[in-house]
């Protein structure tokens, strides 16, 4: 336990998640006082505490929302705040710690400024980033380039920075980095060699506020990008190109850019095309959805932009699969098709979904409820659906939704995943439906840790019904 009459500086790390721990790890193996503040406690984050502390890590257990008075003891020999992803940048503790001049930032931030060097890839956006970073990745490695992924998926990046500094990893080619806006916010230093921008609706509004202060987060990393690649079939970021840093534009939808071509586009055939050269077709792409094939184009571009051939990238592409809860197939059970899209948190994501696999559909969806615009959401839902299963917290509240659009297909409520998957196969079989789509359109921490859990239960449930 640190007290008042240590005069070692301490390095102080807020959060007891993996961005916390890799920080911790970080910062103690160039020999730093480190303390990790933590305002939750129960069985595993007691584990995880005792672990580091036997590493030389001092760790406190909070068991209290997060307060200014929580750094009071220390104040004038804190060197540094490193921030975990989950805890808001604007939080008022945080604001005071930097009106007294502390040094505050985000995990990546402390982990880019000794990764710098690396040439990188930042992918953001609010659909579409994991599957972009996942194939992009997929991609390169094929081609003999030695990549890690990190960020918001794959490892932390603070933890990317101890293997290096451990000499554990060979000479890296690139870092390709999933960035959210939680990130990007705390980490201003981040300047990938390439950014992506792959989508923009309405999220994360309980954190950011409004549409405009999401937006200027997203917009900073592109400014930083030295290459920027952005997809112009996104009508926001379409109907802001002119306010957006110059790049590379692509796009499946043939809108003209003063009477030319997005670079990289797709023509009628299928065949995708940078500027007029033609490269391949688009059915090398094996996963479904008009929004994979956006996901393709992007992809493309940063791969060119590398100096990859056409012919490299396709055949890299051709063995590409879904990723784990991203419109994930998981087979067909008596005529009846099972896809696992729990990664889709928000309305957009749920509603891209809908339109990607066959329907009619029976559409399972709940959780916790975010601010955005639903309609676009359910006017999907009443073009591709039979019936939708509700669960979770929002359960009822998405089904008063539902009942004043209008909506002429069943609506049951149930009280969890396991019961709404129950539901959903008899309602499919009695509606002649053609699949079940968990697409919950909501975050899943009334019931699950992550999202990722909540995919697995669905896939256990699916398994077990075989």
């Amino acid at each position: 336990m640190l007290t008042q009459t240590q005069s070692t500086q301490i390095h102080i790390v807020l959060g007891l998640g993996s961005s916390g721990i890799g920080a911790a790890k970080l910062l103690k193996s160039e020999g730093k006082n480190v303390l990790v503040l933590e305002n939750n406690s129960n069985e595993k984050l007691i584990n995880i505490s005792n672990k580091l502390k036997s590493e030389g890590i001092n760790v406190i257990l909070l068991c209290e929302p997060l307060h200014i008075n929580n750094f009071t003891p220390w104040i004038e020999k804190i060197c540094s705040i490193t921030v975990s992803p989950g805890i808001d940048w604007e939080h008022i503790a945080l604001k005071e710690l930097r009106y007294k001049n502390i040094n505050t930032q985000g995990e990546v931030e402390l982990a880019w400024e000794r990764l710098s060097h690396i040439p990188s890839i930042g992918i953001t956006g609010t659909n579409g980033k994991t599957t972009v970073t996942n194939m992009i990745n997929h991609v390169l490695k094929l081609n003999n380039l030695n990549t890690e992924m990190g960020g918001n998926i794959g490892k932390a990046l603070s933890e990317i920075a101890l293997e290096i500094l451990k000499g554990n990893y060979q000479k890296l080619n690139w870092l390709i980095l999933e960035l959210s806006s939680y990130q990007i916010e705390a980490s201003p230093k981040v300047a990938p060699t390439i950014g992506i921008w792959t989508t923009f609706t309405p999220d994360h509004l309980e954190r950011h506020n409004d549409i405009e202060t999401y937006f200027k987060i997203k917009r900073s990393l592109l400014e930083k990008s030295s290459i920027r690649i952005y997809n112009s079939d996104d009508e926001y970021l379409f109907s802001k190109r002119k306010e957006l840093p110059k790049g590379i534009w692509v796009g499946i939808n043939d809108k003209s850019f003063y009477s030319d071509h997005p670079k990289f586009w797709i023509d009628q055939k299928g065949y995708i095309f940078e500027g007029q050269k033609q490269l391949f077709h688009s059915s090398i792409l094996k996963i479904p959805g008009k929004h994979n094939l956006q996901n393709l184009l992007l992809v493309t571009a940063a791969a060119r932009e590398i100096g990859l051939a056409p012919s490299s990238i396709a055949t890299s592409i051709s063995s590409f699969k879904s990723i784990p809860h991203r419109l994930e197939y998981l087979g067909n059970v008596n005529n009846l098709s099972f896809y696992n899209d729990s990664k889709a948190t928000n309305y957009d994501s749920s509603l891209t979904g809908l339109r990607s696999i066959p329907y009619p559909i029976i559409l399972i969806a709940g959780g916790i409820q975010k601010k955005g615009d639903y309609l676009p959401w359910i006017k999907q839902i009443k073009q591709s659906t039979n019936g939708i299963v509700l669960f979770g917290l929002s359960a009822n509240n998405l089904k008063e939704l539902l009942l004043m659009s209008s909506y002429t297909g069943e609506i049951i409520v149930k009280k969890n995943l396991e019961e709404a998957t129950i539901a959903s196969i008899y309602m499919a079989r009695k509606t002649n439906s053609k699949s079940i789509l968990l697409s919950p359109a909501c975050a899943s921490f009334d019931q699950y840790k992550n999202y990722e859990e909540r995919g697995d239960h669905f896939k256990k449930l699916v398994k077990s019904i075989e």
